[in-house]
């Protein structure tokens, strides 16, 4: 194991408790250097890590964890964010090629536009790794690695049945479903893993949805997607359900929000038309423990979020990096689940967990990913 390896896998400690109980097995890509060049690349070399925006809190901490994960570990990084725009994000990657890097990582824009820019890495044997969102439409992908999204929407369907209970109650209850944004794969998985727990309950008539923005399969998932998960486009939306189909005291009484930027678009909504936390607002759920939205849960204006340390992709996605750069076996978990449309894309799975407003202190703030100052506790 090299130098940097042992740096690495040492920055890694705390994630094992997380991803320890994920079985993984490897994938094994030869190293590409001469014979003896192996000291050569044990002193460091470039990294280029490209992430889609500025504008979403997540994304500023990935980039700056990542970066400083790599930077320890001895290698120099480029670190662009490519503000939502996604002949920006390409032009950013073709910079980052031209200056050769060893390993780019890439939290795509929209996964189906990168296929010619990353024909240009392969020609140059510049490794591929796919940030959280599955590049798709290309066979210059080398690994990918993202939380069970699948397993996210799931979370936010079963907190849904269990908070109205939907196996025992007959209900009706009035749902207002989202997905996210269309051009994003990995918002396919979030409203596929949610639907799958709550469809059954509309067909028997449990949800019912009078905007009848309810899909009536998975596949149709993007005809209530929120472009570019835009806050004030979620906002807007709800408004105009609100207002055309919630007349004469009709309640909503859940709000299916496959992450927290809709969620807090929708809860203003919400506010806006006079609902009440504590008397009349409904489930809301969400995604990344933004910390508005936690400070919302504490509120009462947001039920739950599912929370994906993104500490620990991090440093699954460093570890990965030093195991391309040193020639050693790439370690991943899944090797059947992530085709994008050309290849199966090996890759590593972490789990989410649910958070909800008595989660934070014990759950956020004492592993440390706020600082109960920053909640106002």
């Amino acid at each position: 194991m090299s130098l940097r390896t042992t740096k690495v896998v040492a920055a890694f400690a705390g994630a094992a408790l997380l991803v320890g109980g994920l079985a993984a097995c490897s994938q094994e890509r030869a190293a590409e250097t001469p014979e003896g060049d192996g000291a050569a690349a044990a002193e460091g070399g470039l990294i280029g890590i490209a992430m889609p925006t500025k504008s979403l809190e997540r994304w500023n901490k990935d980039g700056a964890h990542l970066e400083e994960l790599l930077q320890e570990a001895g290698y120099e990084t480029t670190l662009q964010y490519a503000d939502n725009q996604v002949d920006q994000q390409i032009t950013q990657l073709q910079n980052m090629i031209n200056q050769d890097p060893e390993v780019l990582v890439v939290a795509s824009i929209d996964g189906t536009a990168l296929g010619p820019v990353l024909a240009q890495a392969k020609e140059k044997d510049i490794a591929v790794i796919a940030y959280d969102r599955l590049i798709n439409g290309t066979d210059d992908v080398d690994y990918y690695a993202t939380f069970d999204n699948y397993e996210v929407g799931k979370l936010q369907g079963e907190f849904i049945v269990e908070q109205l209970g939907l196996e025992t109650e007959a209900g009706p209850f009035n749902l207002e479903p989202f997905a996210g944004s269309p051009d994003d794969n990995n918002a396919k998985f979030f409203f596929s893993g949610a639907w799958d727990v709550l469809k059954p309950y509309v067909d028997e008539g449990k949800l019912v949805t009078p905007s009848g923005k309810a899909p009536k399969s998975n596949d149709e998932w993007t005809s209530i997607g929120i472009q570019g998960w835009g806050s004030d486009d979620a906002q807007s939306e709800m408004e105009n359900r609100l207002n055309s189909f919630y007349a004469g005291g009709t309640k909503v009484d859940v709000v299916l929000s496959p992450n927290d930027s809709l969620a807090l678009g929708i809860q203003q909504a919400l506010e806006g038309a006079g609902y009440t936390p504590g008397t009349d607002w409904p489930l809301i759920t969400g995604q990344d423990a933004d910390k508005a939205n936690v400070q919302n849960m504490l509120a009462d204006k947001q039920s739950m979020s599912v929370w994906k340390d993104t500490r620990t992709l991090g440093d699954q996605v460093a570890k990965m990096v030093d195991q391309i750069v040193t020639g050693e076996d790439v370690e991943v978990n899944d090797e059947e689940t992530y085709d994008n449309g050309n290849k199966v894309v090996p890759t590593y799975l972490l789990p989410p967990q649910v958070v909800t407003k008595d989660d934070v202190e014990s759950v956020l703030v004492e592993s440390g990913f706020y600082k109960a100052s920053d909640l106002g506790l």
